[in-house]
Formats: C-alpha cells, structure tokens, sequence
C-alpha cells in the first residue's frame, strides 16, 4: 500500500505538468523507493491516482529496466550488455559476478544484497566493459576486480531512488 505522503508527493508531481500522467515515471520512482519494488497490486495503486488502466502502468514498469517488478537486493548490478561492452568482456563480467554470487540475472543473493542485471548502453563506452554498482559508474572492469567491487558495495547506503521525496514535499 502506498503511504498518504508519497500519494501527495504524486498529486505535487501531477501538478507540475501541463498532463498528469506526463508524472507517472517520477511518480513510480517514489513508489518504488518506498515499497522496494512494484507488484501489479501497487501498480494498480498508482494507476487509480493517474486514472489510467493498471496495464498502462504495467507496460511502463515492464519498459523500463529502471523499475522491478519483483524484490530487487540492496545493491544493484546493472552491467552493460551492449556492443562496446560486449567485445570487451562484459558477458565475463556477467558470468563471473552470477557465479560469485551464486545467483542468476534478476535474482536476489541469499543475503538480500545484491541482484545484477545486463542493462542495455549505460552510456560509459569509454570505459568499455564498465557497469552501473548503485549509482556509481566502474570500468573498465578486470575480472580480478570483482571481489574488491563487491566489497565496497556492500559498504554503501544501497541504489538510491532518481526523486527525492523530501524535495516534493517541502517543495
């Protein structure tokens, strides 16, 4: 269920656009920061407060690889699947980190920390292979690194939401 105060940090976002539902991907940002994830009930949720049918949001969620439709871990491992990344190891990458955390992709790690992702250009080819650890970007990755990524990780306050509820409500 949605708290009263992100439903009326929702209704401050509608009312800054000219179309409310030009505010549903910030919208589903708070909701998300909140719940941790969104199941199709909290999808429904958000598509009464946009008077929209529950399958528009869907489609937006299912979209976006920015929001889970299922519990995600502490951390969050997006690495870069694409062709700069891919010619410099990231499928390594990729199956090295589901094998040291003995996971596959989407999966949450036995201890709730981490889910890793293959995520589309994330827009650092420079630092081809690279990947996404919360919010900081790391690359060019060396296998030999991972455990020490990991680590560091682990240390961090965990991937923080892109809206800032606090900004919206005292806004």
């Amino acid at each position: 269920m949605i708290s009263e105060k992100t439903k009326e940090a929702i209704f401050k976002l509608q009312a800054l656009y000219p179309k409310k539902r030009s505010a549903l991907i910030p919208a589903l940002h708070l909701v998300q920061n909140e719940v941790g994830y969104l199941p199709l009930d909290i999808q429904s949720e958000v598509a009464d407060l946009f008077g929209i049918e529950p399958n528009e949001v869907n489609a937006v969620v299912t979209f976006y690889d920015m929001f889970y439709d299922k519990p995600v871990g502490k951390h969050l491992i997006h690495v870069c699947k694409n062709v700069s990344c891919m010619l410099r190891g990231s499928d390594e990458v990729i199956g090295s980190l589901c094998q040291k955390l003995k996971v596959d992709l989407k999966e949450v790690t036995e201890d709730g920390e981490f889910t890793v992702f293959a995520s589309e250009c994330l827009g650092a080819c420079d630092k081809a292979p690279m990947m996404l650890v919360d919010d900081e970007v790391i690359g060019p990755i060396k296998l030999e690194d991972l455990d020490k990524i990991l680590a560091d990780a682990k240390k961090g306050p965990g991937h923080p939401s892109p809206v800032d509820l606090g900004a919206i409500s005292h806004g």
